[in-house]
């Protein structure tokens, strides 16, 4: 099943497993331009705006990256930025593209719990912990990049993650609304959530992770240990 497509408002009919559908695609997060058949100046010239943004986080956190600043650091004229990348959030997506790539590879086809082969409430345990797992390591740079109100639900990497939520609901409770079901658990993922309860409430990351098994066990009506094979 590929996610990458643009997704309709309404989902089909229950789909079969993931694991039999058509073989997974990854989604590109950065500007649509940035195939991997950039020619080779081109590719370079990314990667050098790219690093000069990793280093500008390392040194100053997420808050120094500004469009002017990574062309400074880059030694390249802000407009090659912004034609690059569109803007801000663009750049800082294209940041988080490689770890995004992983993880859709590895809850699209990679081994269970996360990927195929587990039941769907094991999958939704185990997408939520991987999820909030990544947010943690990656919090100021998710932050920085988190799209506003009105694109917040609407962003590709947004939907693939729903999307895979609301099949894996679907799965698991063919007889609930699935799709809304899944806005109720990415809302607990959110970064802006995780950012509020980890460093604005000093609550650790298990107590988090904790409250991701309960909440799918309240949803799906399992408990670990007794959903199906």
């Amino acid at each position: 099943m590929l996610y990458a497509g643009v997704m309709s408002a309404v989902l089909p009919p229950c789909p079969e497993p993931e694991e039999s559908a058509a073989e997974p695609e990854l989604l590109q997060l950065g500007p649509a331009g940035d195939e991997p058949c950039l020619r080779a100046d081109a590719a370079r010239n990314r990667a050098r705006l790219l690093d000069a943004a990793a280093r500008l986080i390392a040194e100053h956190g997420a808050a120094g990256v500004t469009m002017e600043a990574v062309a400074s650091a880059a030694n390249v004229g802000k407009g090659t930025v912004f034609r690059r990348f569109g803007d801000r959030t663009g750049l800082l997506n294209a940041l988080l593209d490689h770890s995004e790539k992983q993880f859709q590879a590895a809850f699209l086809s990679g081994p269970a719990p996360l990927g195929p082969g587990a039941s769907p409430v094991e999958r939704l345990r185990a997408f939520g912990l991987a999820l909030l797992a990544r947010s943690v390591d990656q919090l100021d740079l998710q932050l920085a990049a988190e799209p506003g109100p009105d694109r917040r639900h609407s962003v590709p990497v947004r939907r693939v993650h729903h999307h895979h939520l609301a099949v894996l609901l679907r799965q698991a409770l063919p007889d609930a609304d699935g799709e809304l079901l899944a806005h109720t658990l990415m809302g607990y993922l959110n970064p802006v959530l995780v950012h509020h309860l980890t460093r604005q409430c000093g609550m650790p990351p298990e107590r988090l992770e904790a409250g991701w098994n309960d909440l799918v066990d309240r949803v799906t009506g399992e408990r670990r240990g007794t959903d199906a094979a």
